[in-house]
């Protein structure tokens, strides 16, 4: 048994033991479409880590230059004594936070993942690097397991980075943040993550990079449905596009359908006519300005504190309040 709590919310498949009535009402919808959190398998999951080293994914690496260059002043202004991280992973961009945290008044790391052996991996080895500093793991999903986050004694900082805000529509990050809100009591802080703004062309080529890794991450979707569904995808007829929604500035990624498909969905009892040319819409990536992320930060009942950006204004952090 590890040295630390883990709080398990999700079934054994974790997010896919949902994917059925996902599946069934993307691929009826008219624009057919799957959702983005279906990614992650262990070969997924894999492929994404492989594309936050692309040299046109610029993300990753821009929000770790700033958390770098904000952690000890962060740490010290804040001073939390509780620190929670919504879609932790393997929690290596919170090493800085935790280094500084820990030789002053932080007390506890609550990572929140879906993936309990990546939450139970990192416990093991942030208790070898921090001894002393309780760690409590909770395995759910952030749009439905909030809530059950252990509550708080002292200051508590709350990070969303990664910009997976930008993944959600509109209502849904209305609803998630003033989901995070009621974790929040005055003086706690969040630090929420987005990708900002820029020219389209730096933006699609993040999403169409040369090496084909994002193209295969988009693909291996249709991998997940077949292994857990027990569908018939012909992966190798589809084709991975990303392109840049400049009227409501995201990036949208698609599957194309290279001829006509007839798709077998067992578990569903479902077959799935897909045309030559038709797309299934897998994610939209959402980019914001510091205005348009006030305006969201407001919206669900929050502050706008301290805006952090790099010198190329490429991305954004955001420390927020509730007052």
């Amino acid at each position: 048994m590890p040295g630390f709590p883990i709080d398990v919310h999700l079934g054994e498949h974790g997010l896919l033991d949902s994917i059925a009535d996902d599946v069934r009402r993307g691929l009826s919808a008219s624009q057919k479409f799957l959702l983005p959190k279906f990614f992650y398998d262990e070969a997924g999951s894999n492929l994404f880590e492989q594309i936050t080293d692309l040299p046109e994914y610029y993300p990753t690496r821009t929000e770790l230059g700033i958390l770098n260059d904000i952690s000890a002043d962060l740490m010290k202004r804040v001073a939390p004594h509780d620190l929670v991280e919504l879609g932790s992973g393997s929690s290596t961009k919170t090493r800085g936070l935790l280094d500084i945290g820990y030789r002053m008044v932080l007390a506890r790391y609550i990572p929140f993942d879906v993936s309990r052996t990546i939450v139970e991996n990192a416990c093991e080895d942030l208790q070898r690097r921090y001894p002393n500093l309780a760690l409590h793991g909770v395995i759910g999903d952030f749009e439905r397991h909030l809530g059950l986050i252990p509550r708080a004694e002292g200051r508590r900082l709350v990070l969303f980075i990664g910009s997976t805000i930008g993944n959600l529509e509109p209502p849904e990050r209305l609803s998630l943040l003033t989901g995070i809100r009621k974790l929040l009591s005055p003086g706690d802080f969040l630090l929420l993550g987005m990708d900002m703004v820029k020219d389209s062309a730096v933006l699609e080529a993040a999403y169409n990079d040369a090496a084909g890794v994002t193209a295969a991450f988009n693909l291996n979707m249709l991998n997940v449905i077949n292994n857990a569904l027990q569908a018939d995808f012909n992966v190798e007829e589809f084709r991975h596009r990303a392109h840049y929604n400049h009227e409501l500035d995201r990036i949208e990624m698609h599957l194309y359908a290279r001829s006509d498909q007839s798709v077998h969905i067992t578990d569903l009892d479902m077959t799935v006519k897909v045309d030559k040319g038709e797309s299934i819409w897998t994610e939209s990536s959402h980019k914001f300005t510091q205005e348009t992320a006030t305006s969201m930060i407001q919206e669900a009942g929050m502050s706008l504190d301290t805006w952090y950006t790099d010198p190329l204004h490429y991305y954004g952090l955001a420390l927020i309040t509730t007052s």
